[in-house]
Order: C-alpha cells, then structure tokens, then sequence
C-alpha cells in the first residue's frame, strides 16, 4: 500500500533524484522503493532555505500512480462543432467534444506552430508583424511563445489537474504535476501543441490554418454559420468561441451580430526587468542560487490610489518579447525556456483599468479596446515607429524624470529612451510609481537603475466579456454560440482556459446525448 509523507529537506536534496531516494531509504530502512513526487515547493522566508515536499512511496508490485489515458473515439463522420481558435480553450475543448463522440473542427487564423516561428521571428529582426501569425495568433494561441506558465488561482470551476494530465501525456515533462508553479516553457511547449494537434486529427477531427471567421451568420437568436476570409460560408448548428483576448476583430462581428458584450474591468501598464542575479540575492537572502535552487521570482501586490496594482505574468530566467498584433503598435510581455536559464527576470506590473477611464476613449462595451489601442499607437510613436519599445530606468519612471541612457535588456526588437512618465495616462503613472516605491521596501534591492520598465504592459486579460448562460455557457439569447477561455471575459492564462475549454463542450455535448 502505498505511503504519504510530508517532508522538510534542504535544496541539495530535494532537487536530487539520487540524493532524495538515498535520504528516503535510510529513512524508512527499505531500498526497493518507487518514490513519485506528489507536491514540491521551495520555502525561502528564512535565510536557511528548505523545500517542502510531499511524496508518495510504493513497492515494486504496486502500481505507482498511473495517468488516464484519453477516451479516444473515432468521429470521422460524427456530428461537427465548429471551433474558433486552437489556443488552449479551443485544443482542450476538441479533446472534450471527442471523449463525447462529437467532430471537432478548429478554425485557425493563423499558421501551424512550425511555420509560426519564423513570422515569430521576423517581429525581431524585421520589425514585421503580420495580423494573423504573430506571438498571439496561430497555434496553440498566445501561449506557445509566450512562456506556459501554468499557475492559476481559479480551483472551483473545473478540473485543474487533469489538463496538467493531458499535457504530460503529449509531452510535457511529468514535473508539472508536482512543481508549485508549474511550467513548461516556451522551448517545449511548441511539441506538445504538436502532439495534441496529431491526437485531435488522428480521431477523425480537423485542424484547418489561414481561416480567419469575417462574419457570423445569425438569424432570430440562432446560429447558423460563419464566413471565412471573407468569401468561404461554413455552416453549422454550434460553434466554440475560442480566440483568445486579443482578436478584437471577433467583438466586432459579435457586436455587429447583436451578441450580448459587457465592458470587463482589466489591466495595464509596464514590464519592469532585472538582472536574474538581482532577484536571486533579494529572494535568496543575499546568496547565490547556486546549483539546486530554480531562479527566484517574485509576487508583488499593493494598493496605490484606491486601485490595485499587481506583479503580471512574472518570467524568471526569461526575455521580454513583442507581442503586437498588428503594424502600428507596440506591446511588451515576458516569456521564460524550460531551463529558466537567461541573465534576466522580468514582469508585467499593471493597474486596474475601470470603465470610467476607458470611456476617455469611446463608451460602450468595446470602450476598453480603444483604451489598449490608444496606448499601444502611442507606444509604437514614442518607440520609434517600430517593433523597438520605448523605456526608461526604473528610479528615472519613479522619480519622473528622462532616462539618458538605458541598461541592457533582453528585448528583442531593441529599446528605445522615453520618459514614459510623461505620455502616459497621469493617474496610471502616479499609481505605478507609488507601487514601485511600496515594492522597494518589501524587496530591499528592487528599486535601482539596472532595472528597466517597458511600455506598454497592455494584454493581461480580455477587456471585454461575452455574456453566456451561466447554466448552459452559451451565449446570452443566441443559440449555438459558445464563448470558451480568456476572449470570452471567463478565463485567464493556460490552465483556466483549458478548464473552460472543457466544460463549455461538456455542455454542448450535453445536447447530444
């Protein structure tokens, strides 16, 4: 049968296959165990770091804890659901509708993930953004090059550790079953999106690329079809809406549809950077991390101006990237590889954005694109009219003054000097800034000028929300149209929307059965 523990051990053991095993045969005097990690996390409040760990020991003809397999059916000639978007809302909602003998056929805008990379690529070195392929669109969405981090908060809504299950089984390393904040890295993740691809089409289903939905076929509350690159009509009973947060183009078809959207509050502003070594000694208590210990990262939150203000998407060991859907504009996020192994550690650090401040720029329900839009155009301006940022040193963005020289940074397009503080909104900065002086004190060392900030930090989460039955997730008074993931306001990050991917074709499935 097997046996649970609970363990406080030192990094250099923890961290160790060899080490943990010997430590757990001494332990229990027995050496013909099979030791699988259940949970790990590192425990680095005190100057002694310890790593808590439970794990689970069996013997050699017990079983060790096996993962479920999928329920593969073949629906070839199954009934077809049509799915916009093969980010992970769209992928794992695939996988649902075929375990419920349903035929998934993904609509795809952009580009198959090998081709993907070099128009990834071309932002960098070319300054080219093309609107369908980008670090948003194409396979496996905005997170295939854009870190897979798997952390979530959100536990109530569905089943958070079998999408972790469903990765591990098309590649992903087991690791991420145990590790506190799991990840999978943007090296990695690529083949997994890959695998889950090849397990989607080898059940009858359908993978299709270049097919960009331009309109919606809606007629007395029911759905019927969708038009495709602008002359293509696919007809349907149901469609999945899985596009991700930053296809604004779809909440102007659903506008102009009559489909129900609300303004949803969200956030934005700045990607700070640090030298990784930096993090590491303020993490760490003033020591390197050595050979054992991941590099450090951080969690910062704090009230500034009656608003909270927030860590985003924070990549130790990782790069800032551009993350721009189209010419004109300019977006930062951060990304990390598996290894977490570059010079640097960077972070979103945004503000709440409330409809008030985004009536500014047009009201309505898409009053909170206009205000992304608005700051990303003036990006792009202040960066140069190019894929190159605009930035400043930290202590010149806290203490509102231009920035004559910048430090070295992991942005690939390149950086440009701009005093942020000046051509930003007024009551955003001065939060910003107060955040900036509250995370000093509780990071002796973060303020200083080797760290930089980036503008704009401005697609952390959808600012807008397709209303759905809360029943049956479908779209409010529009039969047929079910909105999944973070484009739908209901989601944010990796695993939330796969777990959103899943439930909502668990209950279109439920029509059928």
């Amino acid at each position: 049968m097997a046996e649970e523990l609970n363990l406080v051990l030192p990094p250099h053991v923890a961290f160790d296959e060899a080490a943990l095993k010997g430590y757990l045969s001494r332990k229990t005097g027995r050496h013909d165990l099979t030791v699988r990690i259940i949970r790990r996390s590192v425990d680095a409040r005190r100057p002694e770091i310890k790593v808590n760990l439970t794990v689970s020991l069996t013997g050699p003809d017990e079983p060790a804890g096996e993962l479920t397999p999928l329920r593969l059916r073949d629906v070839t000639h199954s009934r077809e659901v049509l799915i916009a978007g093969s980010g992970p809302a769209g992928l794992f909602a695939a996988l649902a509708l075929i375990e419920a003998g349903l035929k998934p056929v993904i609509l795809e805008r952009g580009r198959e993930v090998k081709e993907r990379k070099k128009d990834v690529a071309a932002i960098s070195t070319k300054h080219i953004v093309l609107p369908d392929s980008n670090y948003c669109f194409g396979e496996g969405g905005a997170g295939t090059f854009s870190d897979g981090k798997l952390y979530t908060r959100s536990k109530k809504r569905g089943d958070n550790r079998r999408v972790l299950e469903l990765l591990v089984l098309h590649g992903a390393d087991p690791a991420i079953l145990y590790e506190a904040h799991p990840h999978i890295g943007t090296d990695r993740l690529p083949g997994v999106i890959t695998a889950v691809r090849n397990t989607i089409t080898g059940a009858g289903g359908e993978v299709l690329f270049g097919k960009r939905i331009t309109g919606m076929k809606i007629e007395n509350g029911i759905f019927r079809g969708v038009t495709v690159n602008g002359n293509e009509t696919w007809t349907a009973d149901d469609i999945i809406l899985a596009t991700g947060h930053s296809a604004r183009d779809i909440y102007h078809i659903l506008n102009d549809a009559g489909v129900r959207l609300d303004f949803k509050p969200f956030a934005m502003g700045v990607r700070v950077e640090h030298p990784q070594d930096l993090i590491d000694r303020i993490q760490y208590h003033g020591r390197a991390r050595g050979e054992y210990l991941p590099a450090a990262a951080y969690n910062l939150v704090t009230q500034a101006g009656g608003r909270g203000v927030y860590s985003f998407c924070m990549c130790p060991g990782g790069f800032m990237v551009p993350s721009a859907t189209d010419d004109g504009e300019v977006v930062v996020n951060g990304m990390s590889p598996s290894h977490r192994n570059s010079r640097w550690a960077n972070s979103g650090i945004v503000t709440e954005v409330r409809e008030e401040d985004a009536m500014k720029y047009g009201d309505g329900p898409l009053s909170g694109i206009l205000y992304q839009a608005t700051l990303e155009k003036m990006a792009w301006e202040e960066g140069g009219k190019t894929q190159r940022a605009p930035a400043q040193r930290l202590t010149d963005f806290i203490r509102g003054r231009a920035s004559a020289t910048l430090p070295e940074g992991s942005y690939f397009p390149g950086l440009t000097p701009s005093a942020l503080h000046a051509w930003m909104p007024e009551d955003m900065v001065r939060r910003l800034q107060q955040a900036f002086d509250d995370f000093g004190r509780k990071m002796k060392g973060f303020v200083t000028d080797q760290a930089l900030v980036a503008a704009v930090e401005s697609r952390t989460s959808s600012p807008v929300r397709i209303t759905r039955d809360t029943e049956r997730l479908n779209a409010v008074m529009t039969e047929g149209v079910y909105p999944a993931g973070e484009g739908s306001g209901y989601a944010g990050g990796i695993v939330s929307s796969a777990v959103d991917g899943m439930l909502v074709a668990t209950r279109l499935a439920e029509k059928y059965a």
